[in-house]
């Protein structure tokens, strides 16, 4: 079964959109503390989001792979740190950490394909 990562980050986002209604005060801290925590400093910006990608895979969190992986690609990762990223997962996560490395890579490629 091959998953869409595109269609995935598109219909969380649709979800988030009502979260955001409902408890905005929350979901506008989070979003500051996502982009707080995502901005370069010490870490440049790219490797902090591959270190979500790697902490997606190893939580086997679909969105989350989803939307750390176009981050890193947006913001220039190769697909070999990608695989360097999903090898970290690997060691930290175990076995179903290769099974959300697969997918991680898969979102990858949809999204590198598609910039």
């Amino acid at each position: 079964m091959s998953k869409n990562y595109t269609e995935i980050v598109t219909h969380l986002t649709q979800l988030m959109r009502e979260m955001h209604k409902g408890i905005p005060q929350t979901m506008a801290g989070f979003v500051q503390l996502a982009d707080k925590a995502k901005a370069g400093g010490a870490i440049d910006a790219k490797t902090k989001e591959l270190i979500a990608v790697a902490i997606s895979i190893a939580q086997r969190c679909d969105g989350c792979i989803g939307f750390h992986t176009r981050g890193a690609v947006k913001l220039g990762a190769s697909r070999e740190e990608m695989m360097e990223t999903i090898g970290v997962a690997v060691m930290m996560g175990g076995g179903p950490s290769t099974v959300y490395g697969a997918y991680a890579l898969e979102a990858f490629d949809q999204f590198n394909a598609a910039k």
